[in-house]
């Protein structure tokens, strides 16, 4: 082939060549382009960016111990503090202010009570009856008396309830109240010594003679006043016109539930007579006749 033949084949390899590279066969994949090596040895590929260089971590700071928050003051209170309890009271309620003139009950029941500030002439007959019909009472005694007849009062006190009834009979309301508290306390004494039995709570107000103070006085020593609801005046004698009838008709006249009868144990200073004592036996008979039966003074 001479020269110019020869420059003709090859202007048309390369037209050929051109060709394929311009996409002449569309289903033939591309290959991928060669990874290059990069300045620093590492591999990257040529579509991608390079790998950031990690930023230093931070350092660890310790946070600083935080101080609470005051808090605000409370408001003071505005409530009241409430009233003091009351001190308990030294007697049962039912009795403090109160000189009672029968006792508090619907029941047919008398209280038979006998007053000993005198002499003891009627009390061997009174403790006789009362033993022989099975009947109580209460009795109140005066300290004068009970230092006069000590055996009479541990007898009495052996069956019996006894109650204060002052040292020396006075009038209380013309006592002041320490004056009062001094009565109370020497019969209290007294009355212990002997028997080793308290009067408390049982009272009886000399002469019936009180008002709201010494009322008040009593209880504040912790005893209960007793008044009764018929006095018999046998304490009165033949001199004084009574008669043992005259006594139990007294009782009689007054009957009713919860009646509380004074009587008294000593005699008649003007004429000797114990009509209290003469009388009792006939009292309780005919008490009983109309359905009466017969308690102490509550305690």
């Amino acid at each position: 082939m001479g020269r110019r033949a020869v420059r003709v084949v090859g202007v048309l390899a390369v037209a050929v060549l051109a060709l394929g590279a311009c996409g002449g066969e569309p289903d033939t994949p591309r290959e991928s382009p060669t990874a290059t090596a990069a300045p620093s040895g590492e591999v990257t590929s040529p579509t991608s960016s390079p790998r950031p260089t990690p930023s230093p971590a931070p350092p660890t700071v310790t946070p600083s111990p935080v101080s609470p928050a005051p808090q605000p003051s409370p408001a003071p209170s505005t409530r009241t503090a409430p009233p003091p309890a009351p001190a308990p009271s030294p007697v049962p309620l039912a009795c403090a202010g109160v000189d009672a003139e029968r006792l508090g009950t619907s029941e047919p029941v008398v209280a038979l009570t006998v007053d000993l500030g005198g002499d003891a002439a009627g009390v061997p007959s009174i403790l006789r009856t009362l033993d022989d019909l099975d009947v109580p009472a209460t009795f109140f005694v005066t300290g004068a008396w009970a230092r006069r007849y000590p055996d009479q009062l541990r007898q009495i006190a052996a069956a019996y309830p006894v109650g204060n009834h002052t040292d020396t009979h006075p009038q209380l309301t013309r006592l002041t109240d320490a004056q009062v508290s001094a009565e109370l306390a020497a019969v209290e004494q007294q009355v212990v010594a002997l028997t080793g039995r308290t009067t408390k709570p049982l009272f009886r107000f000399p002469f019936g003679d009180r008002d709201a103070r010494t009322i008040a006085a009593v209880n504040r020593d912790g005893y209960c006043a007793y008044r009764w609801t018929v006095d018999t005046l046998g304490w009165k004698g033949t001199s004084g016109g009574v008669s043992a009838q005259t006594v139990v008709d007294r009782v009689l006249a007054a009957a009713r539930p919860g009646e509380i009868v004074l009587m008294h144990g000593g005699a008649n200073p003007d004429d000797g007579t114990t009509l209290d004592a003469d009388a009792l036996p006939t009292v309780i008979r005919e008490l009983r006749a109309r359905g009466y039966s017969f308690v102490p003074l509550p305690r």
